[in-house]
Order: C-alpha cells, then sequence, then structure tokens
C-alpha cells in the first residue's frame, strides 16, 4: 500500500495473485446459477462453515439484511445486542425493507449478551407484542474492541433459542478472525448458528463481497431477499475469484495480524499519555483512550499522523481504533509508534 492505513481493514487491497485470478476466472450469468466461480466460492464458504450452502453478496451488510430478512417476516422481531453492527452501522436496513423489529440487550464488555436478559426478552404469544423469531450475534465484537464470543457460549445462545422455536444468526464479519484467535476450527465455533455472514473484504483481503451460509432452504428464500435488495449479481466470478483465494490463504495468515496488533498495544501501554486494556486486545483491533495530558483530541492526533502518512479512525473525542491486517507489517507498527509518541511529546 501507498500509506500505513489502520482505519480498518476494509482498506485491504487485493493482492496481485488475486487480481491475477481476477482477470482469468471464469464467468458465467450467476442470477441463472451459471456462473462457475460463483458457485464454486458459495461451496467452499459452506463446507469451511459446516453450512449445507452459500451466497454470495455485495457487503456484510447485504449478508446481515438478507439472513434478517430470510429469518423473519414483517412485523417479527430480532434480538441483538445495542452495540451490535447491524443495530448501530447498517441504515436501520431489516426495519426500512423488512418491518423487522429490533429488540436491544445491553452489550457486555466481553462482547456477549447476557443469557438471563436473552430469556427475558422473548415475547409470549399474546397478540399485543412483535413475534420473536431469530437471535443475533456478532463474533469478532466490533464496537466491544474486536473480542471473540466463544464457542461454548454460542452452544448455550443456540441451545437457547432452539428450544424457543428460534434461529441463531451470527454476524460473523470476523469470523475467520475469532476462529484463529481461538485456535478452533471455524465450523465447530459455529455449529450452533442456523446461518453466518462473513466478509471477504476485510481481513481477507478480497476487494469485494461477503457471503450467507445457512441451510439450503434458508438459502433459497436469502437470494429471494437478495434479489429483492438488487444483489442479483451477474458475471460475479470476477469478484468471486478474488474471494476463493481470500478462503483458501487469507484465512491461514490471520495469526500474523493479531500478533501486530499486540505489538501496537504493547507499545501504546508504555505511552503515559494513552491508556489500553491489553486484555481487550484479542484480535486485529486495538481501541485506545488519550488521557487529559495528551493535550489534544482523537481528531487532533488522527490529523497529526497524516503528516506522518499514517492513518487512524477517532471514534469519539478521546478514542481511537487501529485495525491490522495483510498490508500492515512489524515495521509499520513500529513506525506508527515512534510518530504517535514524537505528536505526543
Amino acid at each position: 500500500m501507498d500509506r500505513i492505513d489502520l482505519r480498518s481493514d476494509t482498506v485491504t487491497w487485493p493482492t496481485p495473485e488475486m487480481r491475477e485470478a481476477m482477470a482469468t476466472a471464469d464467468v458465467g450469468d450467476d442470477v441463472f446459477g451459471e456462473d462457475p466461480t460463483v458457485n464454486r466460492l458459495e461451496a467452499e464458504a459452506a463446507r469451511r462453515l459446516g453450512k449445507e450452502a452459500g451466497m454470495f453478496v455485495a457487503s456484510g451488510t447485504m449478508g446481515n439484511l438478507t439472513s434478517i430478512l430470510a429469518h423473519c417476516e414483517r412485523g417479527d422481531e430480532v434480538i441483538l445486542g445495542d452495540k451490535a453492527h447491524t443495530y448501530l452501522f447498517e441504515a436501520g436496513g431489516i426495519a426500512a425493507l423488512g418491518g423487522v423489529h429490533p429488540f436491544t440487550l445491553p452489550t457486555q464488555p466481553d462482547g456477549t449478551l447476557a443469557l438471563d436478559a436473552i430469556r427475558r426478552a422473548f415475547r409470549s404469544s399474546d397478540a399485543h407484542f412483535p413475534r420473536t423469531r431469530l437471535i443475533a450475534l456478532e463474533n469478532t465484537h466490533n464496537m466491544a474492541g474486536g473480542v471473540v464470543l466463544p464457542k461454548a457460549y454460542i452452544d448455550e445462545v443456540g441451545a437457547l433459542a432452539h428450544e424457543r422455536g428460534v434461529a441463531l444468526h451470527i454476524d460473523g464479519a470476523r469470523i475467520f478472525n475469532a476462529a484463529t484467535a481461538l485456535n478452533c476450527d471455524p465450523a465447530e465455533l459455529v455449529a450452533a448458528a442456523d446461518s453466518v455472514t462473513f466478509c471477504l473484504s476485510k481481513g481477507l483481503c478480497a476487494p469485494v463481497g461477503s457471503v450467507v451460509v445457512g441451510s439450503r432452504a434458508f438459502i433459497e428464500r436469502a437470494r429471494r431477499v437478495r434479489k429483492l435488495a438488487g444483489g442479483g449479481m451477474r458475471q460475479a466470478g470476477i469478484l468471486a475469484a478474488a474471494g476463493l483465494i481470500a478462503l483458501e490463504q487469507m484465512t491461514q495468515r490471520l495469526d500474523e495480524d493479531h500478533a501486530n496488533a499486540r505489538l501496537l498495544a504493547e507499545g501504546l501501554a508504555e505511552m503515559p499519555q494513552i491508556e489500553v486494556d491489553l486484555t481487550r486486545v484479542q484480535t486485529n483491533m486495538v481501541f485506545f483512550g488519550l488521557r487529559e495530558e495528551a493535550g489534544m483530541t482523537a481528531d487532533e492526533l488522527a490529523e497529526r499522523l497524516q503528516a506522518h502518512n499514517i492513518f487512524i479512525m477517532s471514534r469519539d473525542e478521546r478514542t481511537i481504533r487501529a485495525v491490522t491486517h495483510y498490508w500492515i507489517r512489524p515495521e509499520h507498527i513500529i513506525q506508527t509508534l515512534a510518530a504517535l509518541e514524537k505528536e505526543l511529546a
């Protein structure tokens, strides 16, 4: 890359191998089910996550939207966290396009929803209430600092959902980061989920796209929603070719990103102007705060770092998020720490 860009792992450029694969991809009309590269990607994604079928979509937001609308009818309710990406950052799409009512619960510091709170959130069959149809979790959890939801917790939520005849969806935008941090098979991690969406275009480095996986019947319903939302693509194999490399290669190296995030966090922890909780640096995200003695806001620090060709993202007046990815090397972390020390001195 031409800069040290830590704002997000969405900034990743496709690798040279991805560009070559895109240029030579076999293609067909995906809406007709005839794009062989898309079909390979969907099958491989489903296999890797232990589900029956998959569906290629344009974005993680579309993946969550199509999933929730495939599980719910208008007037139904989904239980999710008040810091969930779907609730905060997806333009209210489930309500605007699907008429689905969100029942938000407090997101715990570890990214979970309290099991007792979930139990209390289930609606009775009283006609005054919306019908509870779905629970949605997020793993890794963005606004909780990239923390990981463990398999045991997901299994408990899945059992609770299925006892009540309710489905479980996982916004797994970075599910392979979670599996890497837990050193477990991603299929085992999401075994209790009825549907999962994950992004190819974040830490997996593909230029565009996400994949939704679940049962064949669920994917049939989701394809109809995708079409309704304008997500039917034609010769999408050009994009899916990069996604296949993302699945086959990029999922195997995410521990490097986690190590670089840890390197950054440990360096930040040594700076008196900065506070960072090292216990919450579990994957490729580092959230840190500026103390009063820093003498500047997060926005001001971000602006100063641009003079060093370093880009970070302020979350509020005092909080900053930095995200490592394929294009960030240990030397870039050292350079970033040096620039921070200079600007905070």
